[in-house]
């Protein structure tokens, strides 16, 4: 199996914040990997732009600091590390000011595509917009591109929409959610409706619940301040996981389109049940031994911020009437996994006399670490000794699946920026989306607030809170071990 690899069309990409820590651990490295590959067009420049007063040469040497230090030594070479460089320029601007903008308008070039990566604080969105339109920068088939958090609720989102519809059109701002860019989650739309297998049994006819869990084992240590102003709630469960949700619960889409994919979508979050205070389960990390726990890293001892939620979520529809989805996300939990589970329900009647022994089918999507699925099967017990069932997985491991190929699968930022650079908005959320989200998830968080709700204290490496435990018991049910 051999990945093709279709060359974009020759840009111009201006990094707003290219000294920051995005710029370096991900957005030029997916750069440096998509040149490597041999998709950027030779004469395609990178321009980065900051307020440090550097030279082109002062920021290719940070630049290929960060490459050494962020891509893997086997997918350097030298040579394309210095054709990689001589592609990069730099321009230092003040997002606030008025210096540097003139030089960067005469840098820009007619007749090729032209994106702008916001890679700075939402609070500059406007200034950056404003000025690349008041100096001429952008024209009408400019694309700029923004990183979450858009927004902390639904005002603020509605703010952002506006100060960039002033400059940009809709089609033109691709907001940025690295989770679309992951291969299993494109493949789960693949699975779903390019299989005649699976889609059938996709409703609340053969689904007993689905699972999304996205578990860390990091802390918020180093940027407490920050996620404490946020918390799990807004940091993971607004923007990556009603993503993920979105996908598994969205109705085949008439075409593979942008806007055919995207109004699905929003009808989802649209038909989303408010969630009652008995289906929500907030935690925050506890110290333990010499390990600071949450409210050391955040500098807060009375913080209320959750580091962990788990949340009972129904989506109010036909296809998924009655259909529970569990959603769960946490710092400092046991071990680093993200999945999907989709738990079908029970065969009508029961065959086997071994009937204890039956387990469920669940269809399982990972992805991280080692992207792939795999479908829990029962199966016969090998050997004599009458029917005993047993359950099995049919595996399918990117790792295993496509060998060495594995490691040049594009990761999320190489896939989306390059998208940016095609125009394809299909994995990028539109603006009445962003707004839905925080229209349901407002009244989530303002209920947990006007109660004075404290988050229950969990250990460092364990699953979460034992309430979230009883979230799932209460319905005979049980989380998936996070392993």
């Amino acid at each position: 199996m051999v990945s093709r690899v279709i060359p974009v069309d020759v840009f111009d990409l201006v990094i707003f914040g290219a000294t920051g820590d995005l710029a370096r651990r991900k957005i030029l490295p997916a750069l440096y990997r998509r040149h490597s590959a041999g998709q950027m067009p030779a004469d395609s420049r990178i321009i980065g732009a900051a307020r440090a007063d550097l030279t082109d040469t002062g920021f290719r040497d940070q630049v290929r600091a960060a490459l050494a230090e962020f891509v893997p030594e086997t997918a350097r070479d030298q040579t394309a590390t210095d054709e990689f460089l001589a592609r990069i320029s730099y321009v230092p601007v003040d997002a606030t000011e008025d210096a540097g903008w003139g030089r960067l308008s005469g840098m820009m070039r007619a007749g090729v595509v032209r994106a702008f990566y916001f890679s700075v604080a939402p609070s500059l969105f406007g200034d950056i917009a404003s000025r690349l339109h008041d100096h001429g920068i952008a024209d009408a088939q400019s694309r700029i591109v923004v990183e979450k958090p858009f927004g902390r609720d639904l005002a603020s989102a509605r703010a952002l929409n506006g100060v960039l519809a002033q400059h940009f059109s809709e089609a033109q701002i691709y907001r940025i959610d690295h989770y679309l860019g992951k291969e299993t989650v494109q493949n789960l739309m693949a699975v779903r409706f390019a299989n005649i297998l699976f889609e059938p049994l996709w409703k609340a006819e053969y689904v007993d619940h689905v699972q999304i869990t996205v578990a860390e084992t990091v802390g918020v240590n180093g940027r407490g301040a920050y996620y404490d102003k946020s918390g799990a709630m807004r940091d993971m469960v607004q923007n990556h996981m009603m993503q993920l949700l979105c996908l598994i619960a969205m109705e085949p889409p008439y075409h593979f389109d942008p806007d055919a994919v995207r109004d699905e979508k929003l009808k989802v979050i649209r038909a989303l049940k408010p969630v009652q205070p008995e289906n929500i389960v907030r935690g925050q990390y506890s110290a333990a031994g010499n390990e600071p726990g949450y409210a050391d890293h955040a500098e807060n001892p009375a913080s209320r911020t959750e580091s962990y939620i788990a949340l009972k979520v129904h989506v109010s529809n036909w296809r998924w009437q009655g259909v529970p989805f569990y959603l769960r996300t946490g710092k400092r939990l046991r071990a680093r996994a993200s999945e999907i589970a989709i738990t079908f329900k029970q065969p009508p009647h029961a065959i086997f006399d071994d009937a204890k022994g039956w387990q469920e089918n669940v269809l399982v999507i990972r992805l991280q670490p080692n992207e792939g699925m795999n479908l829990m099967v029962m199966i016969k017990e090998p050997g004599p000794g009458g029917m005993r069932l047993m359950q099995v997985p049919l595996d399918m491991s990117f790792a295993e699946a496509l060998g060495a190929e594995a490691d040049e699968v594009p990761d999320a930022y190489e896939r989306l920026i390059m998208d940016v650079i095609r125009g394809n908005q299909t994995l990028f959320m539109r603006g009445d989306e962003v707004e839905a989200a925080w229209a349901w998830t407002d009244p989530i968080i303002e209920g947990w607030e006007g109660r004075g709700d404290r988050p229950q204290a969990y250990d460092p490496g364990s699953s979460g809170p034992e309430d979230a435990l009883m979230l799932m018991h209460r319905d005979g049910r049980r989380w998936r071990e996070i392993r």
